[in-house]
């Protein structure tokens, strides 16, 4: 089971990629030829269906002209997850204070 909010943002892509189909004048047939599936699996895609394959939905991107943004879906530098268990380990770690000025005067008098 997926969680609700991975749900609705597939169903908005399959929404999305009909309109796009549709504002290109496409019927789901040609468009479903284009990107080498049946029309059920087009259709059963554009209700967001989940058990439809990634690389049906990054065909569709293709012919939309966004296929590109596939690339950066998990890079690891928009990973803000990984940032924060970073940052939460860098601040965990010991760090050697800086010798007090005080400290340093008293070091340089000693011979």
């Amino acid at each position: 089971m997926l969680p609700p909010l991975v749900q609705a943002q597939l169903r908005q892509l399959g929404e999305d990629l009909t309109i796009a189909r549709k504002r290109r004048g496409e019927s789901r047939r040609h468009w479903a030829e284009r990107i080498g599936v049946s029309e059920p699996t087009l259709m059963r895609m554009e209700k967001g269906d989940p058990s439809v394959a990634l690389g049906i939905y990054a065909s569709a991107l293709w012919l939309v002209g966004r296929s590109n943004e596939l690339a950066k879906i998990a890079s690891p530098e928009f990973d803000f997850g990984a940032l924060e268990v970073s940052v939460s380990a860098a601040k965990k770690r010991s760090v050697r204070k800086p010798i007090s000025l005080e400290n340093r005067l008293q070091k340089k008098a000693q011979p």
